[in-house]
């Protein structure tokens, strides 16, 4: 007898467990999506393994009803990474799987995109046949006529251009053939598919790099400055694994990135390449998934979600600029994806390579103890000097009496790029016109209503808007609480850096690029097309524009506001300023032009402007890594966070003081692991109406795992309706 294991598509854990069913007499294999019966309803579920033995009554298991897909959906090595996310980051088995599958299939919102081709096989009968037909019947003589002449044409053609029933009828005849065919939703139809390139020569330490990954797998971390080749690496390397018959995955971290990468490995590779990434549509995700599955494409290009395709048989796994933040998941399932490539890497028997000008310091830290090969390449490709990087002190600036947004020297440099013929690239880490209004008489600052945050002044869109809830509100003229008509602005944007630029070059062609400017469908696409292309010579951006574009022309890059991450209160705030220093300035000076970079700031002698004016990670490591040892942050320890959330404030502090009692008494059994607790509001006390508040310590590394267990015990043991707990490792951002 042949019990199916199931695990039913619903994500709450009083249900996430194996069910076994007895199964139909129809062929079903393992990683297959079926249609069981749950209780008194009917529900879909995934078959995780077939097996002989049951623990339950075999008359009382119930019969899987039907296969939902003519194919199993998860591959095998996908089932053996679901359980090892389950484990590790105490996600449902459920949650886990759903990550495998483009959503609106398991919703039933996408299925196959097919047409129907119209053509005549057997032209002496179809001839025959318009003998016979009387002259006036035009719809018919013009589609036998249109179909000799043009051959097979689709049904929708025809129908639009003569008329549907005429059609059916020659149909119904015999006189025209149909047949259906797929059609594959093709993303990014616009790139530019350039012809066929064959392999560029690699350099000595970029030939030993691709032999050492072929040869030898292992987790490396590929350290290599801004613009030494490391793209042409991963290319070299995967070119490599289609020889051996294998599969690779090529993650990016922005979805504003893939199109470029897409280029690059499409100009390469051609077909064999495949994109994932949220920003797809339903049909284009869908088509993608299915050509992965079926072993259509070999490599995917994506963002953090490609680490779940449907790949067999993989050979390397690349994750791109590895220390972004974008590749932890902060919301439901929490995940790392480093990890969860750590793991893939181990069951495929593939090689994970971590690429990055400015490694996180963990990833760094990994490779100077052993646990990661580290592999360098500390010249860029053209053989140039990196750009010199110019710190420019924004005190000076107010004391000679400018006030503006740009300093002199950045404005003159400016004018003499775009005069010059070339284009620059002006980065500035917060989106809108100003990051509040408030009132100079009474100090009033607008307020989202569902949120503990002041909202963000848009000036294009007339609005104050919430960037963690998005409500929008009327811009103020006034003060609510005084009357006071005077309102001063924050802190600078990128809508008032791109209307600064505008009084000083009016002519200047001008693209921004950022959370608001992207929102549409291939919006990242068009605004750095028109940039490569030249139809515009500035671009100004956030984060988006920092990393992994690689502009010609580009010969000046403007640092707005450097000191934006440096004093954000967060133990990684110098190494993330650092990074965000180090890559924007790698977009200047990439091809033969030489570059320059410009970056203001009001702590001109810190030392993270210093050692990054010299692109000295090394130096910036060593000190940074003392003082993290000295204070036992990570990697010396493990930060882990609860999470307390509800519109209720009183349930939510219930909850976490009965959770905190708990925590204390966990204290007290691991006394010398504890490096620090401490229970409190989050820095945000309220998001989308939601309270929140948290408990915050400290690991040391030796029994972590031991309490990180426990802490996840505790989180199940202290369900409450209306309060949701997430427990986060190392989170990265503690608002």
């Amino acid at each position: 007898m042949r019990i199916g294991q199931v695990i039913v598509d619903i994500a709450s854990s009083l249900v996430d467990k194996i069910f076994d069913y007895l199964l139909p007499e129809q062929d079903i294999a393992v990683g297959s999506r079926v249609l069981v019966p749950f209780g008194k309803i009917k529900k879909d579920g995934y078959l995780i393994k077939i097996t002989e033995n049951t623990n339950y009554d075999v008359i009382k298991l119930k019969t899987i009803i039907a296969c939902i897909d003519d194919f199993p959906v998860i591959t095998s090595d996908q089932l053996k990474l679901a359980e090892f996310m389950k484990e590790k980051f105490h996600i449902g088995m459920c949650d886990a799987l759903r990550l495998f599958l483009p959503s609106e299939l398991r919703q039933g919102k996408v299925k196959e995109l097919t047409k129907t081709n119209c053509f005549i096989q057997d032209e002496n009968k179809a001839k025959e046949f318009l003998s016979t037909t009387r002259s006036n019947a035009k719809a018919i003589i013009g589609i036998i006529n249109y179909l000799l002449e043009h051959g097979s044409t689709t049904k929708t053609i025809l129908a639009n251009k003569f008329n549907s029933a005429s059609l059916n009828k020659l149909i119904e005849q015999n006189i025209v053939q149909t047949q259906i065919t797929k059609v594959r939703r093709t993303p990014y139809k616009s790139v530019d598919e350039e012809k066929q390139q064959k392999s560029i020569t690699l350099t000595s330490t970029q030939q030993s790099i691709v032999d050492r990954v072929i040869s030898e797998k292992n987790i490396y971390l590929l350290h290599g400055v801004t613009g030494s080749g490391k793209t042409e690496v991963y290319m070299h390397c995967m070119e490599k694994i289609l020889e051996n018959n294998q599969t690779g995955i090529m993650l990016v971290p922005e979805i504003s990135l893939t199109p470029q990468v897409l280029m690059n490995f499409r100009s390469r590779f051609g077909e064999n390449v495949a994109i994932l990434h949220s920003g797809l549509s339903a049909g284009e995700r869908f088509d993608e998934w299915q050509r992965i599955l079926f072993g259509e494409a070999q490599i995917v290009v994506g963002a953090r979600s490609a680490i779940f395709a449907p790949l067999k048989n993989i050979g390397l796994i690349v994750i791109d600029e590895e220390h972004d933040n974008s590749y932890t998941s902060d919301s439901n399932p929490r995940y790392n994806t480093i990890e969860i490539a750590k793991e893939r890497a181990k069951i495929s028997g593939a090689s994970l390579v971590l690429g990055s000008a400015t490694p996180s310091l963990i990833s760094y830290h990994n490779a100077m103890v052993g646990n990661y090969q580290l592999l360098e390449m500390k010249e860029r490709i053209n053989k140039k000097e990196l750009p010199p990087l110019k710190i420019v002190d924004m005190t000076n600036e107010i004391r000679e009496g400018n006030i503006g947004v740009f300093s002199n020297s950045l404005k003159k440099a400016l004018i003499k790029t775009i005069e010059s013929g070339n284009q620059a690239m002006l980065f500035i880490n917060r989106r809108g016109y100003a990051s509040f209004l408030m009132c100079k008489k009474c100090g009033f600052v607008a307020k989202c209503e569902d949120c503990d945050v002041s909202l963000v002044y848009h000036k294009s869109e007339k609005s104050l808007k919430c960037h963690y809830c998005g409500n929008r509100y009327k811009v103020l003229t006034e003060c609510p609480n005084c009357g006071n008509e005077e309102l001063s602005t924050g802190a600078v944007g990128t809508e008032r850096v791109v209307q600064e630029i505008k009084e000083f070059l009016p002519n200047v062609s001008i693209s921004r690029m950022d959370n608001d400017t992207t929102k549409t469908k291939d919006s990242h696409l068009k605004i750095l097309s028109d940039f490569r292309n030249g139809k515009t010579q500035i671009l100004v951006g956030t984060q988006m524009i920092a990393k992994g574009h690689d502009f010609p022309s580009v010969t000046l890059v403007g640092i707005i506001d450097a000191d934006v991450s440096l004093y954000q209160t967060s133990y990684t705030s110098n190494e993330q300023t650092f990074q965000l220093i180090t890559q924007v300035a790698g977009r200047a000076g990439r091809a033969d032009k030489a570059g320059e970079i410009y970056l203001q700031t009001y702590a001109p002698r810190h030392y993270v402007y210093r050692l990054a004016s010299f692109y000295d990670y090394p130096a910036f490591y060593n000190k940074e890594i003392n003082l993290r040892q000295t204070t036992l942050y990570p990697p010396f320890s493990k930060i882990i966070r609860i999470l307390f959330t509800s519109e209720n404030e009183n349930l939510a502090k219930e909850c976490t003081k009965v959770y905190y009692d708990d925590v204390k008494n966990l204290q007290s059994e691991f006394l010398n692991d504890f490096v620090y607790l401490g229970v409190m509001k989050s820095p945000i006390g309220r998001i989308q109406n939601k309270y929140r508040l948290q408990i915050l310590m400290r690991i040391k590394p030796e029994n972590e795992d031991k309490i990180t267990d426990k802490l996840f015990e505790i989180a199940d043991n202290h369900k409450m309706r209306d309060v949701k707990i997430f427990v986060e490792i190392n989170p990265q951002n503690l608002n």
